[in-house]
């Protein structure tokens, strides 16, 4: 599976190392400072913040929206690898899942099709807004495993536009919705087959709803509603027909891995609370500290860590080295650390206790979104096939 043009860094130009660390320092000082004193309050009102966003997406600051766009095209032009360190920051200081979601879904699922896919006008009109913050995109996360849902978007030719599409149909579960302003949308066309398209939000017929998920509220959601849109030629994200081998394979990939990204930095904040709970709390007048079983668990919360961590920058690293990801490895990275973020969670909650009135609430949000995260990107039900279909050689690697 080889894409046209490198998710990456197609213009071959990256930050160093020491570049790229001092963005992801910068990265997670700004996210406790400014996104973690409202973390708790935010995720309470079930609250989006602007403002939050405009600090986070500053090209002088992170640049979160811009990290997989090219310098050429205004953005940060760093490696997936590279990202996933952001992302991983951004989590552990922020401690908001939500907030992690929503700016990976625009960072990297909205913006890297674009990038792969995308024509020269198409990369050169959405790409430096998106880099900047002032436009948003956004895709319902059911799309990116088309072909574990059916299909709720059709298209047909518009007979007084050549080359034109009516697009009819309803997405849900679309992240970053209300704030932005395109839509990555997967149609299906009578014959089965699949197109991408990139609809602007100003569509005629095109409506959005906001809505409410019982997870991640501190991420925007919405509905989108194609009510016999008419889209030009233009709109078309890669080759006509094509989606199934071009946008639904990438879409997926990106998903096991960048939105997994944040939980390592979630994981990283419930293993600090861990360890600060078990130097401060007493179990029959012993510090847990002092106990086996409380070391044991320590000991796990770190090592899954670490080893979902392994797992995510070894699948990234393949956009980096001929941009040919590994479906296996993605969903195996993005499996265990599914996994890894429940049983963290559950670890660290023995140990914590019973939050305080007035603490933020980490290992309560981490237990509800973990929940939630382990349904999207299809789920086991997706995730263990692909991995058996590769090593059977029944799959793609």
């Amino acid at each position: 599976m080889v894409f046209p043009h490198h998710p990456a860094r197609p213009d071959g130009a990256s930050p160093s190392a020491k570049a790229a660390q001092e963005l992801a320092d910068r990265t997670q000082e700004l996210t406790h400072r400014l996104a973690r004193p409202t973390t708790a309050d935010r995720d309470r009102r079930r609250q989006w913040d602007d403002t939050l966003l405009t600090a986070l997406c500053d090209p002088t600051g992170p640049h979160l929206a811009g990290l997989l766009v090219p310098q050429s095209l205004g953005g940060a032009g760093l490696t997936a690898t590279q990202t996933c360190h952001i992302l991983d920051t951004l989590g552990e200081g922020s401690r908001d899942p939500g907030l992690g979601l929503a700016l990976t879904v625009h960072t990297a699922l909205a913006t890297v099709p674009l990038r792969a896919l995308g024509t020269t006008a198409q990369r050169e009109r959405y790409l430096p807004r998106m880099a900047s913050g002032e436009w948003l995109g956004a895709l319902s996360l059911r799309q990116t495993q088309s072909t574990a849902s059916p299909p709720t978007i059709t298209a047909r030719p518009a007979p007084e536009r050549p080359g034109g599409w009516i697009l009819h149909g309803r997405a849900d579960l679309v992240a970053l919705g209300p704030q932005a302003h395109h839509f990555l949308v997967i149609a299906e066309h009578d014959d089965t087959t699949r197109t991408a398209f990139v609809i602007d939000r100003d569509t005629p017929r095109l409506h959005v709803h906001s809505t409410d998920q019982a997870a991640m509220p501190t991420c925007p959601w919405a509905t989108l509603q194609l009510d016999d849109c008419l889209v030009l030629p233009d709109a078309v994200l890669g080759t006509v027909r094509g989606a199934a081998t071009e946008t639904e394979p990438l879409l997926a990939t990106l998903d096991w891995i960048f939105t997994s990204a944040p939980w390592l930095g979630i994981m990283r904040a419930l293993t600090h609370d861990a360890l600060a709970a078990a130097g401060t709390r007493t179990l029959f007048g012993t510090p847990l500290a002092h106990g086996q079983s409380t070391r044991f668990a320590l000991a796990d919360i770190a090592t899954r860590g670490e080893l979902a961590a392994g797992l995510l920058h070894h699948a990234a690293a393949q956009f980096d080295a001929d941009g040919r990801p590994s479906r296996r490895d993605a969903a195996a990275a993005r499996l265990f650390t599914v996994t890894a973020a429940r049983a963290v969670t559950q670890d660290a909650a023995r140990l914590i206790g019973p939050a305080a009135a007035d603490g933020d609430h980490l290992v309560e949000r981490a237990h509800r979104d973990a929940l939630f995260f382990a349904s999207t990107g299809g789920g086991t039900d997706v995730l263990h096939p692909v991995i058996a279909a590769s090593l059977l050689g029944s799959g793609r690697p």
